[in-house]
Order: structure tokens, then C-alpha cells, then sequence
């Protein structure tokens, strides 16, 4: 792996995407920064973080002919990556479809990822990480987040902690590249935020639902038995958890 650490960018996405485009780039070249000015979250979302306190990093994946099909088991690769290092720190860590890491009830960690297709397959992908490690206080309006130094009472080292996080994204990888989809999908599905309990759920159109996750498809949609027992899936952002 080859690692570049950059004081400040605007988004190390969008920093990575520009210099592949530019030259050729080795496999898992990782962009890393100590503040993004305009990090990146899922769809209009922005990620906001204290400089030097967490890990922002970006991964470039250059795939090996995965299909568009496929595209939901890159995503399972990739919180399972994640998570599979975070359960060495924590007692308590699930993946919240489609891949938010959540401690408890508390968010620790946010995924982008962005791919490019060449002729119906996905030539490469650009994976943006944002990890809560250092940083103690959050703003108001983010009271769900928390950090591994809260849940810890100690700082980590991030150095170190990006290392384990790239070499367990390299090895998912290399269950997605050998085909081993329903490894990676069972392993997601077995750590699944609020899988099995009743929750309540709210559609994009404001509807709220009671309901229970059962699991997610292959398709990358999340399944949800409604109380009268019919099974229903959601495409990302049609629905969330209701906690209000």
C-alpha cells in the first residue's frame, strides 16, 4: 500500500479521483488527511470532523471485473473491513445499512463509496472513510456520533489504526475478487443494526411503520417484515429508523 498523508484538502475523494486521473496509481493507494474543508457524506450529507483528531482517508480499489450487479457486495467488503477491526477495540459494534459503523447506539464511522464503470463493469472505485477516533465533543445537531476515545478513555493511534483498516479492506477484497459473495454477504448480515427487533421505520414520504430488519438482498436493498408479515425491500435513503 502506499499512503499519503496531506495536512488539509477539500475532500480526499475528490483529491484521489483527481491524481488517478492524472497518473497511474498503484492498487489501494490510500489518501489520508489530518481536515477535509468539504468532506463528503452519503448523497447531500457532509462529514464534519476536528483537524488531527480522526481518521479521513480515501482507498483506491482497482477492481477485477465486478459486474454492476455486484456493486452491493463491494459495500458488504467494506463495512465488514471495518468492522472487523473496530470489534478488536470495542465490546459493541454493528453496521447500520448501508454502512454506517455504530458503537451501541452511537455512530463512529461513515463510508462513500464511488465507482467508476467502463463497459458494464466497474473499472475502479474510490472509497472514502471517516472515523471518529480522538475527537471528545461533537456539535449539537450530531448528538448520535461518539468516537473510539470516548468509548475507550484513551486516545488511539491513528497511524496505526489506518495500517489495520487498510490491510483488512485488502483482505474483503480479496473475497470479493474470488467471487465469495455469500461469505461477505452473511458476515454483513450477521452484524446488522437492529436486525430482528422491532423498531419503527419512517419512508421517504413521512410515513412512520413498525417493522423488524430480517437481512438485506443481494441487490443491496434493505428487508424489512412489516406487523402484518409481509416482507418488504428498500433502496438507500426510501427509509430510516425512527428515533423520534
Amino acid at each position: 500500500m502506499k499512503i499519503r498523508k496531506l495536512s488539509a484538502i477539500s475532500s480526499t475523494n475528490d483529491y484521489l479521483k483527481e491524481l488517478y486521473a492524472k497518473k497511474k496509481l498503484d492498487n489501494f493507494t490510500v489518501i489520508s488527511t489530518d481536515h477535509q474543508t468539504l468532506g463528503k457524506g452519503q448523497g447531500v450529507n457532509k462529514w464534519t470532523s476536528k483537524k488531527g483528531k480522526n481518521l479521513l482517508f480515501s482507498v483506491l480499489v482497482k477492481n477485477k471485473s465486478l459486474e454492476i450487479s455486484n456493486i452491493p457486495f463491494l459495500n458488504f467488503s467494506i463495512s465488514v473491513a471495518i468492522y472487523q477491526v473496530l470489534k478488536q477495540y470495542l465490546s459493541q459494534v454493528e453496521i447500520k445499512w448501508p454502512n454506517d459503523i455504530m458503537a451501541g447506539n452511537k455512530k463512529i464511522c461513515g463510508v462513500l463509496i464511488e465507482n467508476v464503470i467502463r463497459k458494464s463493469v466497474v473499472n475502479h472505485s474510490i472509497i472514502g472513510i471517516g472515523l471518529n477516533v480522538n475527537q471528545i465533543s461533537f456539535p449539537e445537531n450530531l448528538p448520535n456520533a461518539s468516537s473510539l476515545s470516548i468509548l475507550l478513555s484513551k486516545e488511539i493511534d491513528l497511524d496505526l489504526l489506518l495500517k489495520e483498516l487498510i490491510f483488512s479492506i485488502q483482505k474483503q477484497i480479496s473475497i470479493l475478487e474470488e467471487k465469495q459473495f455469500s461469505i461477505l454477504k452473511n458476515t454483513y448480515e450477521e452484524v446488522l443494526y437492529k436486525k430482528g427487533t422491532p423498531s419503527m421505520f419512517k419512508s421517504k414520504r413521512g410515513k412512520i411503520f413498525m417493522g423488524k430488519i430480517i437481512g438485506v438482498s443481494d441487490a443491496g436493498l434493505l428487508q424489512i417484515e412489516l406487523e402484518n408479515g409481509i416482507i418488504t425491500e428498500f433502496a438507500n435513503k426510501e427509509v430510516k429508523l425512527h428515533t423520534s
